[in-house]
């Protein structure tokens, strides 16, 4: 069989691999990048951009906005003069909607490759040896690549319990984004972002959600940060089922799923749901696209892939995006799986590859927002990593509770928001990590990853004139220390 040839073979059609390749072609390179979604459990399946376009980040933002929008309309708009009858939410519409728009970017990302040059093959990319890879497409059809260098950039996939029932009567985040009908009542398992994302945006649009919880929300995030979201989640209605694992489920008669659970001392316990979603973690896929074969190694517990400056222990072979081991980073890093690192590490790769570029890719300070129904952002290390890195007697905590103006004349909830800054005394209080729970968290923590890159100190931050009214402006008046045991709760303006 003939084969093609290609000095960048990029695997995988994600973000980090759609910037990888355009950035390449780009510089005069012939490029191409295969894609090919296996379908979920469920059936489901989509088209170019990878999880973030797809299941991933815009459509859990744009059901995010449709709570918060609820959120306002039960709670905010009486208050303000408002007069409309009690919302009624429609699950159908706001799933018709949001796969439209993502059925937009998937045809702007295939027309971006055609207009910068680089091929693309909806085919399952498989290494048969170190430069060679056999491409399969959804007919069966075979097409042999080589290629001087190669990206992996295939992603991830969501986790299922190796439980009974659990593959065949549950949903995942591949999933839920364009259910054709309503979920109901819904049990989310799993703490992660994604769990309490999905969590808050069923209830957000009206249904009855539990979260089952096997020990600590938000692993990996800030833990009082983490408490204080699955507190706030807690008072705004939704169940935590704490100190569990689901052990079965199953089809009941009606259609429904019975879920049969085990607590931590061994006590056990069973309840109904329409839709069970699991937001377990998720696996990444390299090990299915014999990466043996090309001589890649791989971490056996976590199927990723160790990277220095992205390439792998192969020369030719380079990895990005989900499935690189944060942990094998050095110092480790456990944000590289989000979306604008993928896209940096590609477009500094190819750069590197072909540009005469030198700039790696900087896995740490990266700033994100975790859109539960209280937002949270942060920007670098959360409280235990820096007790951890600074010693606690060097570590000094900024802190403050605050209402949002916006709450006050509905009443919402009076100091349900909170900021702290971490800093380093023995560095004339450099600021190494920032968090904040509120409305627009991502807005706010954008601008301060900036202000950290650069260096920012608190005396920084004291000495910049805040925009008031604004949320963010909190950052610019702290003066309570955790140390001083004082009150962190704010009043008046």
């Amino acid at each position: 069989m003939a084969s093609v040839h290609y000095d960048l073979l990029v695997i995988g059609g994600g973000s980090g691999g759609l910037a990888a390749s355009k950035a390449a072609a780009k510089y005069g390179k012939k490029v191409a990048v295969c894609d090919f979604v296996k379908p979920s459990e469920a059936g489901t399946t989509w088209g170019l951009g990878g999880t973030c376009v797809n299941v991933g980040c815009i459509p859990k933002k744009l059901m995010h906005q449709a709570a918060q929008i609820g959120e306002i309309m039960k709670t905010d708009a009486a208050s303000y003069g408002w007069e409309a009858d009690a919302p009624k939410h429609n699950w159908e519409t706001m799933v018709n909607n949001v796969q439209l728009h993502i059925k937009s970017l998937n045809f702007g990302y295939r027309s971006e490759l055609m207009s910068n040059n680089v091929k693309y093959y909806n085919a399952y990319a498989t290494f048969t040896d170190p430069k060679t890879v056999v491409a399969v497409d959804k007919k069966g059809k075979e097409t042999v690549l080589t290629a001087d260098a190669f990206v992996i950039a295939c992603g991830g996939r969501p986790k299922y319990l190796d439980i009974p029932g659990c593959k065949e009567h549950c949903i995942t985040s591949d999933d839920v984004f364009a259910m054709p009908t309503a979920p109901g009542k819904t049990l989310v398992v799993g703490a992660s972002y994604v769990a309490l994302e999905c969590a808050g945006f069923i209830h957000g649009v009206g249904f009855e959600t539990h979260v089952m919880m096997r020990s600590i929300p938000l692993r990996g995030f800030d833990q009082q940060m983490a408490m204080h979201i699955k507190t706030y989640m807690q008072e705004h209605g939704i169940n935590f089922i704490e100190g569990a694992v689901p052990t079965k489920v199953e089809l009941t008669p009606s259609g429904k799923k019975l879920v049969t659970w085990a607590h931590n001392d061994g006590t056990t316990a069973s309840a109904e749901y329409d839709t069970v979603l699991m937001a377990v973690g998720r696996d990444v896929t390299p090990g299915q696209m014999g990466v043996d074969k090309a001589g890649v190694a791989v971490n056996p517990k976590s199927g990723k892939i160790p990277t220095v400056a992205e390439r792998t222990n192969v020369e030719h072979i380079y990895a990005i995006g989900d499935v690189i081991d944060g942990e094998a980073l050095s110092p480790p890093s456990q944000l590289t799986e989000l979306t604008p690192v993928a896209i940096q590490a590609g477009k500094l790769l190819a750069a590197r590859l072909y540009g005469g570029g030198t700039e790696q890719m900087d896995y740490h300070g990266v700033p994100t927002t975790v859109y539960t129904p209280i937002e949270y952002g942060c920007v670098g290390l959360s409280e235990e990593a820096a007790e951890a890195a600074l010693g606690k007697e060097n570590l000094e905590v900024y802190h403050t509770y605050f209402t949002p103006l916006e709450w006050t004349v509905p009443h919402r909830g009076e100091n349900k928001c909170y900021a702290k800054l971490l800093c380093d005394k023995t560095k004339g209080e450099l600021v190494v990590g920032l968090h904040i729970c509120g409305p627009n968290a991502g807005e706010m923590t954008q601008g301060f990853a900036v202000a950290l890159k650069c260096g920012a100190t608190k005396a920084h931050f004291d000495s910049t004139v805040g925009i008031h009214p604004t949320n963010v402006e909190q950052f610019t008046t702290l003066s309570i220390t955790k140390a001083s045991g004082t009150s962190a709760e704010s009043t008046g303006c």
